[in-house]
């Protein structure tokens, strides 16, 4: 029983920011969320594409990720990329705002999940790329995917 409320399903990655910035620490929040969103996405609708972390006075809040609307909720619907606060400990926040004050340091979402019944964010504290770091990541992406291409022809052969 206890492992089915634990258990982590997967709504949305933000595949991107893994490849614009190198990700130098994670932090998981909670999202305060209205029903028509948690319905959205339960159903697996949202988007973290243009999605960014800004924080004020001591809070945290995702701005531009796109939730859409969910089609039964009529008047009771909410704005598909409305702000929406994180929930995080006021430390951990204190701690990433002085990080973030930092040059080319900022807060990118990496994942919308949810951990039973509660909807979750992965946030990561993320340094900017330079091009040719983008570069050098491609190509070793690549050389793995050959490396392992060579093995399984040698076992076969």
């Amino acid at each position: 029983m206890k492992s089915e409320q634990n258990e982590r399903r997967q709504v949305a990655q933000n595949r991107k920011a893994y490849h614009q910035y190198q990700i130098v620490d994670e932090l998981e929040v909670g999202l305060v969320l209205v029903g028509s969103e948690v319905k959205s996405l339960r159903a697996g609708q949202c988007s973290l594409q243009e999605a960014w972390v800004k924080i004020s006075r001591e809070e945290m809040f995702l701005v531009g990720a796109h939730i859409p609307e969910y089609k039964h909720a009529n008047a009771l619907n909410h704005k598909p990329t409305r702000e929406r606060k994180l929930l995080a400990h006021g430390r951990e926040i204190a701690a990433w705002t002085k990080q973030v004050k930092e040059k080319g340091t900022t807060i990118v979402p990496l994942e919308v999940y949810f951990v039973g019944q509660r909807a979750k964010a992965l946030l990561g504290l993320a340094k900017g790329k330079r091009q040719h770091d983008k570069r050098e990541a491609v190509k070793e992406r690549d050389d793995k995917r050959e490396m392992a291409r060579a093995q399984k022809r040698g076992r076969q052969g």
